[in-house]
């Protein structure tokens, strides 16, 4: 369970990261481009502690398909991207994804 727990604060991180990212207008802005770099670096070793427990092929799919949705959420709301159903039928099927992988019972060792 705690692995879980590792990967979620990855997955916080590197959306975190990435809207830092955007926020940091090409790395021009030193606060942002700081977080950016403090994003990432906890993602990677929130991911790398998670690995200990989760398979790679799983944990990488959660990390990847929920940090995808919610990056996606993040710039409809604060950026006002536009969310067209096609854009909804990825993510879901991202998730769809997940899902199955959890399924399979592959998700921890």
């Amino acid at each position: 369970m705690k692995a879980f727990l590792f990967l979620a604060i990855a997955i916080v991180s590197e959306v975190f990261g990435t809207t830092m990212l955007k926020v940091s207008n090409g790395f021009t802005k030193v606060l942002p481009s700081v977080g950016v770099v403090l994003g990432f670096a906890s993602a990677f070793f929130f991911l790398s502690k998670s690995l200990q427990h989760i398979q790679l092929s799983t944990a990488y799919a959660i990390w990847s398909g929920v940090g995808t949705a919610l990056t996606a959420l993040i710039g409809v709301l604060i950026w006002k991207d536009v969310f067209t159903w096609q854009t909804a039928l990825g993510i879901a099927l991202i998730i769809g994804g997940v899902i199955v992988l959890n399924m399979s019972g592959s998700g921890s060792h």
